[in-house]
């Protein structure tokens, strides 16, 4: 699967044809440097691992700087790893644009890190109702969860109950989102929708 890493930058939204509002996140996505192609016979599939954002040397692990320097290419801050990628003629320490990967019309996945939004309750975490009118006496109950559990039996609570909890931070991928415009000059994509992840974030956008 092709793809490439990015980086957020924002949302605006711009006027197709018919005059419609199109709401659209803008990534900057690339130039990413080839840092390593494995093959099947020294591991098994086939894949190309790509580099992003530079970095700053001292911070940088003594292992990575070895394998950076193997590549032939500066510290990076980000590295991702593509199976089956299609580009196979690119070498080690060259580059791959924006351009080369995606054209107007694709559909792409985003992966990123959505928002952490620390400890939650029931309400802000799956959008409970709490538990309603303010009368006979519940003037605290209004977003508690409710009962979470039986008695006697079967006498404790199940696994994977809703309740209150961390919140955010996860791994998310949105699926099936369309490349609207191409700006090979700035690196940049428009994509229709939403992309996981805060402003200046880090994004994988896979074809």
């Amino acid at each position: 699967m092709n793809g490439l890493i990015g980086k957020k930058i924002g949302m605006t939204s711009i006027f197709d044809k018919a005059g419609r509002n199109i709401a659209c996140t803008v990534v900057e996505v690339g130039p990413c440097v080839v840092t390593q192609i494995k093959d099947e016979d020294s591991d098994g599939y086939n894949a190309v691992q790509l580099g992003y954002g530079e970095a700053k040397e001292k911070n940088t692990t003594a292992p990575l700087r070895g394998h950076f320097k193997k590549a032939d290419a500066k510290p990076l801050r980000r590295l991702v790893e593509f199976r089956d990628f299609d580009i196979v003629e690119k070498s080690l320490g060259e580059s791959i644009s924006v351009d080369e990967i995606f054209e107007e019309g694709d559909l792409v996945n985003a992966i990123g890190t959505s928002k952490g939004k620390g400890f939650q309750g029931v309400v802000k975490r799956y959008n409970f109702r709490g538990v309603g009118d303010a009368t006979h006496g519940q003037h605290n109950r209004m977003r508690a969860p409710g009962s979470i559990g039986a008695a006697s039996y079967p006498a404790r609570v199940f696994k994977g109950m809703r309740m209150a909890g961390r919140t955010g931070g996860d791994r998310v991928k949105t699926r099936n989102l369309k490349v609207i415009k191409v700006f090979p000059e700035k690196n940049l994509l428009l994509i229709n929708g939403a992309v996981p992840g805060p402003k200046g974030g880090f994004v994988i956008i896979e074809k």
